[in-house]
């Protein structure tokens, strides 16, 4: 059996949890630069509010105290999201990520009895350990665990765990009355050119001839029809496997074309990428830096500018990436242009435990893994940034706009949680980390 456990509104109950002024109110959290609507209470879907709505179309609401709005946090999603992992990996014998929210969970030899007893345990475990709520969908198959996590949200019956046996009446009653276009994989387009072949529910997809779906679609479409039938054929393997390139990227707050601040940006996002490059244990091989423009300004000049600089030999030392990126910047920067928005992605990859050095090529040069192993040591202790390469003008114009981000309550020593009634405290809760 296979369960998928979901956090409900996943980045607002985050916030709701060292906030609890927010319990009961419309909230929402914005993307980057505070742009859009990315994340919706309850509360503010009920006002017809829209993913992906423009922040500033909100703004007469927000000022009003209609609704609230709070830019992205996401270092606060993100250690909690590890919290999670955690607890989960304590109470199930195997647990696979699968988004920030999301964590598959694998239950062999377990009863459906057992499994929705369980299920119900760790519904009750998450919210009073972590306060975050979450529903539970169990079911045989990937693809049917996703859709009875669907369920347990939408219908109170479930009370938050529904468990879909794959073959009993439940499920087809399920699946007759579920859009294709909600099955996990189908997206918009597919699903249109499913219905021009009669195929518009969850049921006919999985009544639908195996072999017509592969000739006519693909395999992974066959494959998710068998999943509806209860036949496991989707598996998370492929989430373990390291990445094949690694990169980062982010949009400025404001634009900007001097050089300085352009190169901080790039610093900040090469040591990140290292950091990447580290956790799943490959090299890189080379490197490439890109700069964007601001398209959408016709007044002013467009360049899109992009370097791809080999490394001597495959590293992760950040000292290295940082220099090949400092090279790259020189080569393309172009002077008189405002740039919106910049990256660094590093490419080839090669596994680190099994690249051997070629006595016939060059020495590597910075190569200190006891060094970068106890910069990211104290990183992930201390909080990312707490040791970085080179300094940064807090200020700069790079950086993003985050005007209404709440404190990172867990992963900052000056921003924990402050507990009194005084004047200018954070309304004070009980630690439930």
């Amino acid at each position: 059996m296979i369960g998928l456990v979901d956090g409900n509104n996943f980045y607002v109950s985050c916030e709701r949890i060292f906030q609890p002024k927010l319990e009961g109110r419309p909230v929402g959290v914005m993307s980057n630069n505070d742009g859009c609507i990315i994340a919706r209470s309850a509360e503010l879907k009920a006002l017809d509010i829209p993913m992906g709505t423009p922040a500033f179309k909100l703004e007469e609401l927000r000022q009003r105290g209609d609704i609230h709005l709070l830019s992205s946090n996401y270092e606060l999603y993100g250690d909690m999201s590890a919290r999670l992992t955690q607890l989960l990996r304590n109470a199930c014998p195997d647990v696979a990520p699968y988004s920030i929210d999301e964590m598959f969970v694998y239950l062999e030899d377990f009863t459906a009895e057992q499994c929705e007893a369980l299920g119900r345990k760790l519904r009750q475990r998450i919210r009073r350990h972590l306060g975050l709520p979450v529903c539970v969908g169990l079911a045989p198959t990937h693809t049917l665990a996703k859709l009875a996590n669907h369920v347990a949200k939408q219908d109170p019956y479930y009370q938050g765990v529904c468990l879909l046996g794959g073959q009993d009446h439940t499920t087809e009653a399920l699946l007759k009355r579920t859009p294709v276009s909600s099955v996990w994989g189908v997206g918009h387009r597919l699903a249109e050119r499913l219905a021009i072949g009669g195929v518009r529910t969850a049921w006919e997809l999985r009544e639908s001839d195996e072999k017509q779906l592969r000739k006519r679609f693909s395999v992974v479409l066959a494959r998710t029809a068998l999943e509806l039938r209860g036949t496991p054929c989707l598996t998370m393997n492929a989430l373990d496997l390291p990445r094949q390139r690694i990169m980062t990227s982010r949009s400025f707050g404001q634009p900007t074309g001097d050089f300085t601040q352009v190169h901080n940006a790039l610093r900040r996002h090469a040591q990140r990428s290292a950091e990447k490059l580290r956790e799943q244990r490959s090299l890189a091989r080379a490197v490439m830096v890109f700069l964007n423009t601001n398209r959408h300004r016709r007044d002013q000049p467009q360049c899109f500018p992009q370097a791809l600089i080999a490394l001597p030999s495959p590293s992760d030392d950040t000292r290295v990436i940082l220099d090949t990126v400092r090279q790259g910047l020189e080569q393309m920067y172009r002077p008189h242009h405002h740039f919106m928005k910049a990256g660094v992605m590093l490419l080839d990859l090669v596994d680190a435990e099994r690249h051997q050095l070629s006595l016939l090529g060059p020495t590597p040069h910075h190569h200190h893994p006891l060094l970068m192993a106890a910069v990211d040591q104290i990183n992930q202790q201390m909080g990312r940034g707490t040791i970085s390469f080179g300094m940064t003008n807090a200020p700069a114009a790079w950086q993003l706009r985050c005007a209404h981000r709440s404190p990172r309550f867990t992963t900052r020593w000056d921003e924990l949680m402050l507990a009194g009634t005084h004047p200018g405290a954070i309304d004070a809760c009980t630690s439930r980390t």
